[in-house]
């Protein structure tokens, strides 16, 4: 009752989550603010970045507001784990000179195909592809060149909240690295990257390694939350890798697996590497390094599916008849494939002109089967990206903790797991990302190394076993399944 809290903010896509946390992982308070995204155009998606601003100070003084003063007084630090690959063009007081630019904007497709090699890759540790940064400020600089030109900084979310906290340019290198502008292997910006993109080095932060102190919340900014400080800001980690820190993964041995509206996964590695099936992220344990791999339809798929084709009444909500159906449907629903690439696919192919199918249909199927089949085709997918970073790795898997709204389907999870091969174990915590921001604001804090804070803040869920039988099933399954996009791939851009 007398030891340190902390603050960790979760900036997201669509909201902030602030969470009030001590030692032991438990969740003292808690508020959450949310923000509207714009599409004002094919494939382009942007946000007001004042908006990011404004809901972390709603959220945070919503989470303080719920502590007695004598808590208040416990606080000790605050540490942002931020949507990546996002950005903001701001003059040097901070106020954006345009609508920020979101991860998932797809707007820099040529730039992409002009840009993108692999050089950039293996400097930046990113696959070419529309999510980095990189690209969309080239765009801009083709575009936009007077605005980008007249930019003081141009700022990742982290550092964007950074600015508006403390008064500092200052950014963590492993929130500022999924710009796409980094020499990963040495985590600082890359001249050439810098240079590609249409930038100049002083428009960019000053970086600061993760888990240390970036700088002090300004006293007037503290107050408003309702703290009197001083409150350091502890450099953070981008969200999906704090999601893994949340989970209690810090060991190469150990996956995290995000079933969100995307698939995300991915392993700790002590040294800088590259690869086509996953891309490089510095990770939240300082000195080391993350490999993820993404797919774009995770729950997006099964949410679709559900609101298009399932009972109207639900909205697209869990339908526990729907899962009950799906779990009497025989392993491989009955010769029906999905290739589950509704949102185009990253991981392992990274292909914007990809498109879904599902293949071997006949009278006998059901609602159901098709669900399964949705459900199969995106963990046997699953399963395959984890197969590769394991053999780049020579690392096999132990354990994958699971975490996003899909953990919650016990059939998805004993499908999961048989195509994984390995023990799935959920996470009990809610805000995960937001709980790996909590330890590595309690490292800083506590002057203890963050893998020691997330094993001892980390909150175990359930524990589900691979079935040796369906496992083996999978296997047979997931390699036909895996033939389809090589079969299909020359047919997409003509559908486009």
């Amino acid at each position: 009752m007398s030891g340190p809290l902390v603050l960790a903010l979760d900036s997201s896509t669509t909201a902030t989550k602030a969470l009030v946390v001590d030692a032991g992982g438990a969740v003292l308070a808690q508020g959450r603010a949310t923000y509207p995204m714009a599409t004002p155009g094919r494939d382009r998606y942007e946000q007001d970045a004042t908006h990011w601003m404004a809901a972390a100070h709603s959220a945070i003084g919503e989470a303080v507001g719920q502590l007695s003063p004598a808590d208040r007084g416990r606080v000790k630090g605050i540490c942002i784990t931020p949507q990546r690959q996002s950005f903001v063009l701001c003059d040097i007081d901070g106020h954006p000179l345009r609508p920020a630019i979101l991860w998932l904007d797809g707007r820099a497709g040529d730039q992409v195909a002009s840009l993108g090699s692999d050089w950039v890759h293996a400097t930046s540790g990113m696959v070419p592809d529309v999510t980095p940064s990189l690209y969309k400020l080239a765009w801009l600089s083709e575009h936009e060149p007077d605005v980008l030109g007249s930019a003081a900084r141009v700022v990742g979310v982290h550092a964007y909240l950074a600015h508006a906290f403390t008064g500092e340019w200052v950014d963590s290198r492993a929130t500022a690295d999924s710009l796409g502008l980094f020499d990963m292997a040495r985590l600082t910006w890359a001249d050439k990257l810098v240079e590609l993109a249409g930038l100049r080095l002083d428009q960019l932060p000053e970086l600061g390694d993760p888990a240390k102190v970036l700088g002090e919340v300004r006293a007037d900014v503290a107050h408003g939350w309702g703290l009197s400080g001083p409150i350091p800001l502890v450099a953070g980690c981008g969200d999906g890798q704090a999601a893994g820190l949340g989970a209690g993964v810090t060991r190469p041995d150990e996956g995290y697996l995000n079933l969100g509206t995307a698939v995300v996964a991915g392993v700790h590695v002590p040294e800088y590497r590259w690869g086509r099936s996953y891309r490089t992220d510095a990770a939240g344990l300082p000195g080391q390094f993350v490999l993820e791999v993404v797919q774009n339809s995770g729950a997006y798929l099964t949410d679709w599916f559900r609101t298009e084709l399932g009972d109207s009444a639900l909205h697209g909500a869990p339908d526990p008849e729907l899962e009950r159906a799906a779990s009497r449907v025989p392993a491989g629903s009955d010769g029906l494939l999905t290739l589950p690439y509704w949102n185009a696919v990253q991981s392992p192919h990274w292909d914007p002109h990809a498109r879904g199918a599902m293949i071997g249909f006949s009278g006998s199927h059901t609602r159901a089967t098709l669900y399964r089949s949705v459900l199969e085709g995106i963990s046997m997918e699953t399963g395959r990206n984890l197969r590769a970073l394991v053999k780049d790795t020579e690392t096999p898997l132990t354990i994958v903790r699971i975490m996003g709204g899909g953990q919650r389907s016990a059939v998805w999870r004993s499908i999961l797991a048989a195509c994984v091969g390995v023990p799935l174990e959920t996470c009990a915590s809610e805000e995960v990302s937001a709980l790996g921001a909590a330890m590595m604001a309690m490292a800083a804090v506590t002057g203890t190394d963050v893998g020691t804070c997330s094993r001892a803040m980390a909150r175990p869920g359930e524990l589900t076993e691979p079935d040796p039988a369906l496992v083996e099933r999978y296997s047979d399954i997931g390699a036909l399944q895996g033939e389809l996009y090589g079969r299909l791939v020359d047919l997409f851009p003509r559908l486009t």
